[in-house]
């Protein structure tokens, strides 16, 4: 069987790859946490500086060595739905130290640091979690022009956003005079990003403490307005998918049941009849000429039907 398949043919993933990136005292983390049912994994001591209200129901790990990711990751995690890495540039920090010690990386250590970070996700994936990583902003020089990127390492800053499905810069913005932290995953010439759920271009982050810090509204931002729609994306494919997967099963239980040129001109006469998906009706008159040719069957053009080999 060919490995190369059609767009409906294809296994679709169930869970998503974030991250989420902007200047200090944007609400990141807090904003990473809306994702549902998360387990915060603090690289960086930064639990302290989020909101208690944010933190209820939030498990997390403190982590002091990348020994301990590899520990969590081995456990039972079936309460939780997203891991939630806060930052990502200090993961990597404890990725260098696990692979090379207090020495400096050398190039050759990349390939070995880029393969732990490419576990990580895979292992996540493979738990069926969704993975939000929050980031801080660097930024890039093109030409005249500044562009706010997540603040990592630049040896392995693509194979990094490689990973992801989604790439979205925080910031606030000022609309009539009133402050509005704003989220983005279309890439500009101002910004990185990736927006392949089609999200709208730039979408407001509300407030949701008052002025003493008390919840005012549901901290699920991410879960409702990123990933709902990302995962409906999928469903469609899946949807789609398995509408491919029923229609072939029957187009090829069918022509194998074909065994002369009247069968054939039964089901040459109805292949568009079939309620097919994605490239199932090309894939049907493949079989079939293959079929046709097994059984030597011969087509007259001026017809268009087929008779047996041995028909006078």
């Amino acid at each position: 069987m060919s490995l190369i398949r059609k767009s409906a043919e294809l296994t679709i993933p169930t869970t998503v790859k974030i991250m989420i990136y902007g200047q200090a005292g944007m609400g990141k983390s807090t904003l990473a946490l809306s994702a549902p049912k998360p387990l915060l994994l603090d690289f960086d001591n930064g639990v302290k500086r989020i909101n208690m209200a944010h933190l209820d129901g939030v498990d997390t790990v403190q982590v002091s060595c990348w020994q301990d990711v590899q520990a969590v990751l081995a456990e039972d995690l079936s309460a939780y739905r997203t891991i939630v890495t806060d930052t990502i540039g200090k993961m990597v920090d404890f990725i260098i130290t696990y692979k090379c010690g207090n020495r400096q990386p050398t190039i050759k250590d990349w390939s070995g640091i880029n393969a732990e970070f490419t576990w990580f996700t895979r292992t996540l994936s493979n738990l069926n979690k969704n993975a939000v990583f929050v980031a801080h902003r660097d930024t890039r020089k093109e030409g005249d022009d500044t562009v706010f990127i997540p603040s990592l390492r630049e040896k392995n800053y693509n194979s990094i956003v490689t990973e992801l499905d989604l790439l979205g810069y925080l910031e606030m913005k000022s609309d009539r005079g009133v402050a509005k932290r704003t989220i983005t995953f279309d890439p500009t010439n101002r910004n990185d990003g990736k927006n392949t759920c089609n999200l709208p271009s730039v979408m407001e982050v509300p407030t949701i403490l008052d002025r003493s810090g008390n919840p005012t509204a549901p901290n699920n931002f991410v879960a409702d307005k990123i990933i709902s729609p990302y995962l409906a994306m999928l469903a469609a494919k899946e949807a789609e998918r398995k509408k491919y997967d029923e229609v072939v099963a029957k187009i090829r239980q069918e022509i194998e049941q074909i065994t002369d040129a009247e069968g054939a001109n039964d089901f040459a006469a109805r292949i568009g009849e079939f309620e097919h998906a994605g490239s199932s009706k090309a894939l049907a008159r493949s079989l079939f000429a293959a079929k046709v040719k097994e059984l030597g069957l011969k087509y007259d053009s001026d017809t268009k039907t087929y008779s047996d080999a041995d028909a006078a």
